[in-house]
């Protein structure tokens, strides 16, 4: 089945994802080692490629529109397909010995993950490290199954069968757009926020999976989707609530793009935990990014 002309090049989704994580055109140059006005050109090729906006652009930053938001959740995953392929291609040349395979959900791997590798790859040059997206429950399943050696999950629960070490805690906030009624409202109960159709990480991730258990007789999503900066371009575009990390959110709450919802008498910080089989225990590569992790 030929590619469709519409799908940018790999390198080009690359600093797409590397724009929105990062916030900025600059720091995105900074880490693929192009100029700004470089970055800014490869943005507007792939946009009328595309045929869509994927950032709208302000003085303060760049965020992602709405249907920029899907693009990039859909290009995280070609990019994690294309690392695992990319690492497969290696062991089968005989690189197995040096392969590292890391599952991480999907708020560590968007904030955190990317400078756990880099520091990863400046230490171990011979290390190849593949990443795979998942969410807290199918990252548990891969590394009890073997398929991946460490595991970085945000749930409350960690499996038995695995050991587990806490690498960095966030908290939950909700979230709303400047012209919502509760963002200038008194703070909201957690009745209200339960019986509040919400958007919503999908099922079975750390994020839900924590609101869930803190909030009991939540009703149904109004919308589920696989990725924080998903999760934010939807909460802009259709003036709905939220609950994200503040790792997620830190930098649109400073800017004014989105507002912190205060609940009445509800917290909801959270231990984000390495874990890995205890079984086969740590050794090698894995060890090595154990200790990144947690330093």
């Amino acid at each position: 089945m030929p590619l469709s002309p519409r799908v940018p090049e790999l390198a080009a989704l690359d600093v797409l994802v590397s724009v929105a994580r990062l916030g900025s055109m600059g720091a995105a140059g900074r880490e693929h080692g192009l100029s700004q006005q470089a970055v800014s050109a490869r943005i507007r090729s792939a946009e009328r490629l595309l045929g869509i906006r994927v950032f709208d652009r302000a003085t303060t930053g760049v965020t992602p529109t709405y249907e920029g938001g899907l693009v990039l959740e859909w290009a995280a995953g070609t990019l994690a397909a294309a690392e695992e392929l990319a690492s497969g291609i290696s062991a089968l040349r005989g690189e197995r010995e040096a392969n590292l395979t890391v599952a991480a959900s999907m708020t560590i791997a968007e904030y955190l993950v990317p400078g756990w590798t880099v520091t990863m790859r400046r230490k171990n040059p011979t290390v190849v490290t593949s990443v795979r997206l998942l969410n807290s429950t199918d990252v548990a399943a891969q590394v009890l199954a073997g398929e991946a050696d460490l595991g970085f999950v945000e749930g409350p629960d960690v499996p038995a069968g695995l050991h587990a070490r806490e690498v960095a805690r966030d908290e939950l906030v909700v979230v709303v757009p400047p012209g919502h009624p509760w963002a200038s409202a008194a703070p909201i109960t957690p009745v209200e926020l339960a019986r509040t159709p919400l958007i919503q990480r999908e099922f079975g991730s750390g994020t839900r999976n924590t609101l869930e258990n803190a909030v009991p007789g939540c009703v149904n999503p109004l919308l589920e989707l696989t990725s924080c900066t998903a999760v934010k371009a939807a909460v802009v575009a259709g003036n709905a609530p939220a609950v994200v990390s503040s790792l997620a959110v830190a930098a649109d709450l400073t800017d004014g793009r989105l507002v912190s919802v205060e609940v009445q008498g509800l917290r909801l910080p959270r231990r984000l935990l390495v874990v890995w089989s205890a079984d086969r225990g740590l050794r090698g590569p894995a060890r090595d990014f154990l200790d990144i992790a947690a330093g």
